[in-house]
């Protein structure tokens, strides 16, 4: 089981990373499989000079196969005027729209106020909808005052946290549907 981060924060350390890193380590403690987190931070300077797929920094190509890689995905943002950071966009926007269909995904977010929670099932969940992924039901929003020094602190948060890794663990045992008839074939 290959279990991926994406934490679209610009700043680092970040509360986006580290709500991120949290929820990979739960599900580490309730699967025995983690994984390491993509940090948008860290390549945001490479990000900013590409304008085309035509030859990508070996930084983002090295992200885009971790990507490719993985069973299961991580998606961290943080809100910024209501929604998630250009650079996160930029970086998914590069990616064929197809490379990650099929993949599972939990989706978390921080934002100063629980109205930024919205961005979560209004913008994050049509993207990965768009790029083909399955996201859990259930999503994970804290406030930058759940953390203290870019710590996950608030006892609420971390058994949501548990929560979404259980829906994540069924996501990935889920058994592949049986071939269905289209509707034209129906017909």
């Amino acid at each position: 089981m290959n279990i991926i981060g994406l934490s679209g924060s610009l700043s680092a350390p970040s509360r986006t990373r580290a709500l991120v890193a949290a929820v990979i380590g739960e599900i580490s403690r309730q699967t025995g499989h983690g994984g390491p987190v993509i940090d948008i931070a860290d390549i945001a300077a490479d990000l900013g000079r590409t304008l085309g797929t035509f030859v990508l920094p070996p930084a983002i190509e090295a992200a885009y196969g971790q990507l490719r890689a993985a069973d299961l995905i991580v998606i961290g943002v943080p809100v910024y005027k209501a929604s998630y950071p250009g650079a996160f966009k930029h970086f998914l926007d590069l990616l064929d729209p197809k490379a990650l269909e099929g993949k599972s995904a939990i989706l978390v977010a921080t934002g100063g106020s629980d109205q930024h929670a919205l961005i979560l099932e209004h913008q994050l969940r049509a993207l990965t909808s768009y790029l083909g992924l399955y996201s859990a039901p259930k999503t994970l929003f804290a406030r930058d005052s759940d953390f203290t020094d870019y710590r996950l602190t608030n006892p609420a948060i971390a058994e949501r946290a548990a929560l979404v890794a259980g829906q994540a663990r069924q996501l990935l045992r889920a058994p592949a549907a049986p071939a269905t008839r289209t509707l034209a074939e129906a017909a």
